[in-house]
């Protein structure tokens, strides 16, 4: 209690403008050390101090600094988002519980998104399915960013969670269950807060809903005034998400089943949703199924070709923990017109196209869709870029008619920037004029679904 009280003095001593080391000693002197520990303690604590300073010394405008750290476990990756919010005090999250509405009804508002620190590492958890104490490994090595961004007097009230997405939904329930343990037993040996359901595979359609709620408070769309937002395209390994909020009733009255429609309330505001998860239409998954590799048998002794691959191509590749290999048709010719004919068969038929598309929403399209525009040399790979349908397709073309003469430096561009193209045009059913956002950060954050979890954590969205 006496050591309590004189924290407290300490505190309203730098509330008086005392100087640092002064109240550090008396700290330190209160807590029984000689004077030669005090003084070597007195560099450590100088130094530790610097960081929480500022917040003890923080005008009193009723707001407060909170951290959520948020893993996102894809299919080609496992990437770790730390957040550091400023909300004020009466929406101020003290534990792991969402927030609630107050006692008149309200939601809470949004908390401002102060900082990011992002960290990825390759390749993601499904490919340990056979070594799962790397998947453990992984998420250890990850937790060394947490720890250096969050305060350490911050770690036990800041909330741990982990998310999987297409990777371990394509995986069989027992090697994702085991790899789940894995992170499990990381998170319980951790110093920060770890809630109830901390490690989860998500739902594909929450994956898009999550996506959207991100790109939209990066833009400044969540508000009881909203009469714009953005769609986001999020085209992943494993799976592919469409998400917009349609301007016509039928948009929502014509979805082939209801799984296409999501609603939720935030900020005192109910969205109503088209979106829609596409498991196996992923990047990575495409390639799979175009080489009509998906679910297949043998792989030792067994050649996948495609004619979206060079003619003298061959080499092996591996995905989620398999390894395939792979090779150009050298009886066949190499060309966008062959290779458009197999990606139109995993994708027509297959993906819906929304009733109302054009002309409602600007969509803001990142992941692998970011990725190859800026491998083909459409974007910058740090500024990003506007991009019509269109431009997909032309450079589709000039790399698979000329990867035979001129082979590229990724043997999969051909193939990847034409299912890119086929899903965009036979899949969702977009114009070639049609005005896409590329975008790898938003406001400077990653575009992602992390930070729409991350929210929905705190302020429990009620997704339906």
């Amino acid at each position: 209690m006496e050591l309590t009280q004189q924290v407290e003095r300490l505190i309203l001593g730098v509330k008086m403008k005392l100087t640092v080391p002064l109240l550090l000693l008396v700290l330190l002197a209160a807590a029984g050390l000689s004077r030669a520990r005090v003084k070597t303690s007195l560099l450590d604590l100088t130094n530790s101090f610097g960081s929480i300073l500022p917040r003890l010394s923080r005008p009193a405008n009723h707001s407060r600094i909170f951290y959520a750290v948020m893993f996102d476990a894809g299919s080609t990756g496992t990437r770790i988002h730390v957040y550091t919010f400023i909300q004020s005090d009466s929406a101020f999250p003290l534990s792991s519980q969402p927030l609630h509405r107050s006692p008149q009804g309200d939601i809470e508002e949004l908390p401002i998104l102060d900082n990011e620190m992002f960290h990825s590492i390759k390749p993601g958890l499904s490919a340990y399915a056979d070594s799962p104490e790397m998947a453990g490994h992984t998420v250890r090595m990850l937790l060394k960013v947490a720890k250096k961004t969050v305060p350490r007097l911050e770690w036990k009230r800041t909330p741990l969670v982990l998310r999987a997405t297409a990777g371990l939904r394509l995986l069989a329930a027992d090697k994702a269950r085991v790899l789940l343990e894995q992170v499990q037993h990381v998170f319980d040996e951790s110093p920060f807060l770890v809630p109830d359901n901390s490690v989860s595979i998500m739902n594909g359609t929450y994956e898009g809903i999550l996506a959207w709620i991100s790109v939209n408070y990066l833009t400044g769309h969540l508000n009881a005034q909203t009469k714009k937002t953005v769609g986001i395209l999020d085209l992943g390994g494993g799976s592919t998400q469409i998400t917009f909020l349609p301007k016509l009733r039928k948009t929502i009255e014509s979805v082939p089943v209801a799984d296409y429609v999501a609603r939720f309330d935030i900020s005192d505001t109910s969205f109503e949703l088209y979106t829609y998860s596409y498991l196996g239409h992923g990047l990575m998954a495409a390639r799979l199924a175009t080489l009509g590799a998906l679910g297949a048998e043998g792989l030792e002794w067994r050649v996948f070709k495609s004619s979206c691959l060079p003619k003298k191509f061959r080499d092996e590749w591996s995905f989620g923990g398999l390894t395939y290999q792979v090779s150009g048709d050298p009886d066949g010719y190499a060309a966008y017109k062959r290779c458009y004919q197999e990606v139109l068969t995993v994708v027509k038929g297959i993906i819906h196209q929304p009733y109302q598309l054009e002309g409602s929403n600007v969509f803001y399209a990142f992941s692998y869709y970011f990725d190859r525009a800026v491998d083909a040399g459409l974007i910058d790979g740090v500024q990003g870029g506007m991009l019509e349908v269109r431009d997909f397709r032309k450079r589709a073309k000039e790399v698979c008619n000329k990867m035979t003469k001129y082979p590229s430096s990724s043997p999969f561009l051909c193939m990847d920037m034409t299912y890119i193209t086929c899903l965009l045009k036979d899949g969702f059913g977009f114009k070639e004029s049609t005005v896409l956002q590329l975008t790898k950060k938003v406001n400077n954050v990653e575009a992602s679904w992390a930070l729409g979890a991350t929210l929905d954590h705190f302020h429990n969205l009620k997704i339906h």
